[in-house]
């Protein structure tokens, strides 16, 4: 049996107020919890994942990282983040091209693209990266050791040189050799070249795939 005089959870609270009295005006505020411990919802796990860039986000790609992810959220958050960005007024939105979404500047901000890297003309492409850039974009994915092949000599520099202006990307070569790459566009590629989707590039058949 507990001793008559133990002391109770209220009389340990009493007795520490009156031990430490009230706390000085100057005194640190309470420490909350940590709130990165608290995962983040999934509406803004697919934000972020818009955020970082790159390939464009797919449903299935989204499924990979958010467990118990279905389409049908999927397509709701994006509905969502597409409402809430019109809503607050937002330069940004989410185009839908190849088989995923994008996270885009809207038209009447193209401008500040062109400002902060240059446009077309400003870019400087040399006319060998110009023709690397088509070979990458009308055969995409494709390998450097390709792109050497079609043109008939080295495409290392010119390949590195898109890939800083943001133009083109690297990614695994799916089904290739482990540390085996290819390129393909990015979305700033679309932006520049105004483009919705690569279907509307121009039809060639000197630069399609056969």
């Amino acid at each position: 049996m507990m001793p008559t005089d133990a002391l109770t959870p209220e009389d340990l609270s009493r007795t520490y107020a009156d031990l430490v009295g009230d706390a000085p005006a100057d005194a640190p505020p309470p420490i909350e919890p940590d709130a990165d411990t608290t995962p983040p919802p999934p509406m803004r796990i697919i934000e972020a994942l818009l955020f970082v860039g790159g390939s464009p986000l797919t449903a299935n790609r989204a499924r990979e990282i958010l467990r118990g992810l279905s389409e049908e959220h999927f397509n709701e958050a994006i509905t969502q983040l597409n409402h809430d960005y019109r809503r607050q007024n937002r330069p940004y939105t989410i185009l839908f091209h190849d088989d995923g979404y994008a996270l885009t500047l809207q038209p009447r901000f193209r401008h500040t693209i062109e400002k902060l890297y240059g446009g077309v003309r400003e870019a400087r492409l040399s006319t060998a990266a110009v023709d690397v850039l088509a070979l990458v974009a009308y055969r995409q994915p494709v390998t450097k050791a390709e792109v050497d092949n079609i043109r008939g000599g080295d495409s290392g520099t010119l390949l590195r040189q898109l890939v800083r202006r943001g133009l083109i990307q690297v990614a695994p070569l799916v089904g290739g050799e482990p540390n085996e790459v290819a390129y393909s566009t990015t979305p700033r590629f679309l932006e520049m070249f105004d483009l919705r989707n690569l279907d509307d590039l121009p039809k060639t058949h000197d630069l399609q795939k056969m």
